[in-house]
């Protein structure tokens, strides 16, 4: 028992998690717990092609389940955890059963955040996290459907692009100023504003909705200034909420997501906690942060193999992330803020530029729209926390990695 290794949570954090205990020969026994139907899938195609019906489940999935039978790792699907005892070191199922553990990994995720309003229960609204989320809409988005999608985020916007060109007619409704407020500059926010307007999509900003109405199927949206828009579905894209309520009961330190250190250890040494549901520091930046993103995932899942190993290396990387819609991929690293100065490489007319985010001089993001060059170079440079000069920043032609001194680019 003392080896036995238990993940909470069967997404893309806790199976990597499992898979790097194998790759570095953890002969204990590996049980993993998920409340979904499915083996561990990549999430990132619930909005794009597994929504536009380009990819299938069985290409999204990161092992096929022979793999976990054939590494000895059990994987119990639709199962619930209900309770963590860190005295005796066992977890206890829905069911009654309990388990006990070595080593625990929460890999608890997050969960959809919901809308609190009159009529968000009636039939036709939809939010988007797991498969079966998207089967329960995907048909529906036909010629003619009306969609309003609440929120624009980027799980919104891709919504919007695939949902557009399977001939419906899209509304997104974001309650800020800004598609894309919280994580691109004014610029950037209008540049994809123009986009999806271009492409038929109708959008709203600084607009709210107070309510969901129709004759026990959704009918209309109810807006903030007493409008409403027809709707033959809503999705509902506002963000996702840290699983975190078994850590809480457990008594583990939570601020924003389950605290850990930077080899992804709670404040209890037999308890790691990856993935969405973890608030770690990031030396990159200088602060704690909670990222929910497959590299991080998938960065903090071997973090926490390599310390139950006993091969501990912290967890430090510059964050990075991406959204495809439309013919544009958006690759983005590091994480800006508001007064960053922002600096634009490229031809936004021509769809192909690099916004560059400068504090203090020092570069700390990068979002690089069809530029996979300045995307892969940027990372060094936010590393490295090198302050390029804005005159030179300006020019495409000039690689990003020419700002790399010459003995810290080998």
């Amino acid at each position: 028992m003392s080896d036995d290794v238990i993940i909470i949570g069967a997404g893309q954090a806790g199976a990597q998690t499992a898979i790097v205990l194998r790759q570095n020969n953890f002969a204990g026994a590996i049980t993993m717990i998920g409340d979904e139907a499915y083996v561990p899938y990549e999430r990132p195609p619930l909005s794009k092609g597994f929504l536009a019906g380009d990819v299938e489940l069985d290409r999204m999935s990161m092992r096929p389940a022979a793999f976990y039978a054939d590494k000895n790792i059990d994987v119990r699907l639709k199962t619930t955890v209900s309770h963590i005892d860190r005295g005796r070191k066992t977890i206890s199922l829905a069911t009654g059963e309990v388990l006990p553990y070595g080593k625990l990994v929460l890999a608890t995720g997050g969960r959809v955040r919901r809308m609190i309003c009159p009529g968000a229960d009636l039939p036709g609204i939809h939010y988007l996290r797991h498969v079966d989320d998207v089967l329960g809409f995907r048909d529906r988005l036909a010629p003619g459907t009306k969609l309003v999608i609440v929120g624009g985020g980027y799980i919104g916007l891709e919504v919007a692009a695939v949902a557009i060109k399977r001939g419906c007619t899209v509304t997104v409704l974001e309650m800020m100023p800004l598609v894309l407020n919280r994580v691109v500059a004014p610029v950037m926010s209008q540049f994809y504003t123009d986009v999806h307007r271009a492409e038929g999509v109708h959008i709203r900003t600084s607009d709210t909705v107070t309510g969901f109405e129709g004759d026990g199927q959704l009918a209309r949206v109810r807006c903030g200034d007493g409008t409403t828009i027809d709707a033959d579905i809503a999705i509902i894209g506002i963000g996702i909420v840290p699983n975190v309520e078994l850590a809480v009961e457990a008594g583990l330190p939570v601020d924003n997501g389950i605290v850990v250190d930077d080899y992804t250890r709670t404040s209890d040494p037999d308890i790691f906690a990856v993935g969405d549901c973890s608030n770690h520091p990031l030396r990159t930046i200088g602060e704690r942060v909670r990222l929910e993103s497959v590299p991080n995932a998938l960065g903090q899942g071997k973090a926490a193999a390599l310390s139950i190993v006993g091969a501990p290396a912290p967890y430090d990387e510059v964050p990075w992330f991406w959204s495809d819609q439309y013919d544009l991929k958006l690759q983005m690293t590091g994480i800006s803020k508001p007064g960053d100065q922002v600096i634009i490489r490229g031809d936004m007319a021509a769809r192909k530029f690099s916004a560059c985010y400068l504090r203090e001089g020092v570069l700390v993001a990068c979002q690089a729209v069809n530029m996979a060059k300045d995307f892969l170079q940027s990372k060094k440079l936010i590393a490295q926390r090198i302050a390029p000069p804005p005159s030179l920043l300006e020019d495409p032609n000039t690689p990003l990695q020419a700002f790399v001194p010459a003995t810290a680019g080998s």
